[in-house]
């Protein structure tokens, strides 16, 4: 016989759900960016503002997963009020990170101009760097409060 699952059980099963999605955006973003901007950098533009924009939903995704009314946080402070500074230090990466993506989307709408492309190479390197760590962040929160690894880099 098979145990209904738990709220707590659902939550985490949607949070791995929604870490691939952000780990495949994050793939999407990379390698549009390293792609070759030499020939058509128009192309080049609208395929990293396209992934750019894959990446901002599942932003969203994420923080409403995290932050909202019954989000991961909200659980964690319940179950583990110790990791009150942790989850603090989680909600101010998620301003910095949309700050990014805005910045990014805002660069690569004028790629054309000198340095452009490595201007929005080195945004969006910079965006991808804070977004594994701060992914890395996350998932020693929830061992920390559940002692239950949500996967890693699948």
């Amino acid at each position: 016989m098979e145990a209904t699952p738990t709220p707590d059980d659902m939550l985490l099963e949607e949070l791995r759900r929604q870490r691939a999605e952000l780990r495949e955006s994050m793939s999407t973003l990379e390698a549009a960016l390293a792609a070759p901007a030499n020939g058509d950098r128009g192309r080049w533009a609208q395929r990293v503002h396209a992934a750019t924009v894959e990446l901002a939903g599942d932003l969203r995704e994420h923080v409403e997963i995290t932050e909202g009314p019954d989000g991961l946080y909200r659980e964690v402070l319940e179950t583990a009020p110790r990791l009150t500074e942790s989850v603090t230090t989680l909600k101010r990466e998620h301003v910095l990170i949309r700050g990014q993506v805005d910045s990014l989307l805002e660069r690569v709408a004028a790629p054309d101009v000198e340095g452009g492309v490595d201007r929005v190479r080195a945004l969006g390197t910079a965006l991808l760097g804070r977004l594994v760590r701060h992914r890395q962040r996350g998932s020693d929160l929830v061992f920390e409060a559940y002692e239950l690894d949500i996967g890693g880099e699948t």
